[in-house]
């Protein structure tokens, strides 16, 4: 078989020590490895490091084994070109496993060009994941304490969460801080009610009509506490993470324009691709490296429902949330108008499936699939912010299912920028084809 790279090296991940294999040339038109052991210290992966060099080798590859890998790429991407692979493709073929063999192995496949890296974003991109995933994290805390106080309620029968949109609002915190304080009475509980919420005053009576006792008010001062630490937690970490995006402010403010997205899921969107659009040849490829391009399995001519496809959770979970929220827009723009067409023509009792998170709906998740394409455009061609709305498109018209990407413009407008890009007509209005906007002139 051909050799693609002529100095390579295999690296097998170890919590404790990693194996390297080296691959040369060596006599006789013959191929030479040599084998080392190291332990995953600072110190001796820096003697990998110079090992490696010595002996010449300018491509390395290993396998994303848990967090593992991560401090010998790191080290090792200072100095040389580094290959994160999917262990799937790597262990496709049997073999008998041994630390020696593995490392033997990846030096192998990497010789021949059989293995394809990961994408591992710069340090810089690395960092601000390491932010926003524990923002996420804490997120999912928070829910899972308020989760934990609905339930310790529902024991002491106070039906507070029945009433109130959320226990963690001001009205229902004063509340809870009087329960626990020892105020028993339900119609003094009830005036503390703020707002809105005061047009609930007779419903809250009842709600807070219960057997809350001390071991109930234990338990909710706890929980009360570790949710104002978490929330000071994510308050703070906004601070940071609005701190470290700054380089980024411009393609942010290109994000926040499609639909549904927010700071938030923009910072997360920026976070796990980097930023660098280079990496996906098209929006296809983006939207299939986060998960979110539909499966096919066809058999004997029928199609059956294929499994959840994997890709970047971060990525789809905020992506899930962001195609949810144009979907509730009422046809405002392109998405939301494709997603209640979707929902009209299969029924709202089929939308539970082909779904990459169990909670998600049919509908969503197509217009997840095409919710990568402004992404990718918006972030790919930084010198084009806009473009111009499809000529005809109206929230009820049959253009809303037809993307901008499948209209092809008449050819008295074949005029082409050096980008690729077709320049608008003069007296047309720029603007992004998802902007909230879209039916505008």
């Amino acid at each position: 078989m051909e050799v693609m790279h002529e100095r390579v090296a295999g690296l097998d991940i170890g919590k404790a020590t990693l194996t390297v294999c080296v691959r040369t040339p060596g006599g006789r038109g013959r191929r030479s490895s040599e084998t080392r052991t190291f332990p995953t210290t600072t110190r001796a992966l820096g003697v990998m490091r110079d090992w490696l060099l010595e002996r010449g080798v300018t491509l390395a590859a290993m396998e994303s084994t848990s967090t593992y890998w991560k401090p010998a790429f790191y080290c090792l991407e200072e100095v040389l070109e580094v290959w994160l692979c999917n262990a799937a493709h790597i262990k496709a073929i049997r073999r008998p496993k041994t630390d020696v063999r593995d490392a033997e192995w990846i030096a192998q496949l990497l010789e021949h060009g059989l293995i394809r890296p990961s994408f591992v974003p710069p340090p810089e991109i690395r960092r601000l994941r390491l932010l926003t995933r524990y923002r996420v994290q804490l997120m999912g805390d928070r829910t899972r304490e308020v989760t934990r106080l609905e339930l310790m309620l529902e024991d002491a029968s106070i039906k507070l969460s029945s009433v109130a949109a959320s226990l963690t609002s001001v009205s229902a915190r004063a509340m809870l801080t009087a329960l626990i304080e020892g105020e028993r009475d339900p119609r003094v509980l009830a005036e503390m009610a703020k707002g809105k919420m005061r047009i609930k005053i007779p419903q809250l009576v009842e709600a807070l009509t219960g057997h809350f006792n001390a071991q109930h008010a234990q338990l909710a001062r706890t929980m009360l506490h570790r949710l104002e630490l978490i929330e000071d937690a994510l308050d703070e970490l906004d601070a940071v993470i609005a701190e470290a995006t700054r380089p980024w402010a411009h393609q942010l403010e290109l994000l926040q324009t499609i639909p549904g997205v927010g700071p938030k899921v923009a910072q997360v969107i920026l976070a796990e691709t980097g930023g660098d659009m280079s990496r996906f040849p098209s929006a296809a490829h983006l939207a299939s490296w986060a998960g979110l391009a539909p499966g096919v399995f066809e058999s004997a001519g029928k199609r059956h429902q294929p499994e959840a496809q994997h890709g970047n959770k971060w990525l789809t979970s905020m992506l899930v949330e962001a195609a949810g929220s144009a979907g509730r827009m009422k046809g405002r723009n392109y998405l939301s108008a494709q997603f209640a067409r979707l929902t009209a023509r299969r029924g709202m009792g089929r939308r539970r499936s082909r779904s990459p998170t169990p909670s998600s709906s049919r509908s969503t998740t197509s217009c997840l699939a095409t919710s990568p394409t402004p992404i990718w455009a918006l972030i790919g061609w930084p010198g084009v912010t806009m473009r111009r709305t499809p000529a005809g498109w109206s929230p009820n018209s049959n253009a809303s299912g037809t993307p901008w990407s499948s209209i092809r413009p008449p050819e008295s407008t074949a005029e082409v920028l050096e980008d690729g890009l077709r320049p608008p007509r003069a007296d047309a209005r720029l603007q992004h084809r998802y902007s909230r906007v879209c039916g505008a002139p």
